[in-house]
């Protein structure tokens, strides 16, 4: 079985999810706990860190859709960022580029939640 691994960092008001190996159906389910864990902890501003994902497969993708609204309902979002041209490839061909929004880097994904917070604050 493919491997695959999710880390989490804690950046202020922002966590980050860091995907490593073959995201499948077999795999799913570990990114499916960390969300689940997340939401359960009311951290609903979520950065995907996507760099050392080697594969994601339509059972993977389906983890986002799984979780995207009820993080939004909550005032939150996930964005995604880092993704090498393959897994970007396929997240564009399913029309995620509409539905979240991707960034070159983890940072950039960070200062957006900021500035969306420091206009809220406003």
């Amino acid at each position: 079985m493919a491997e695959f691994s999710t880390s989490v960092k804690d950046a202020g008001d922002v966590n980050i999810i860091y995907l490593k190996g073959y995201l499948d159906a077999h795999t799913a389910p570990t990114l499916e706990n960390t969300f689940s864990n997340l939401i359960d902890r009311e951290r609903y501003s979520i950065v995907v860190n996507f760099k050392d994902l080697a594969y994601i497969s339509s059972a993977g993708l389906g983890v986002f859709m799984a979780f995207i609204e009820k993080v939004r309902e909550n005032k939150g979002d996930i964005k995604l960022s880092a993704m090498s041209d393959k897994v970007f490839n396929i997240f564009d061909l399913l029309g995620f580029p509409l539905l979240y929004e991707i960034f070159k880097t983890e940072d950039e994904a960070i200062t957006k939640f900021k500035e969306i917070k420091k206009l809220e604050n406003q």
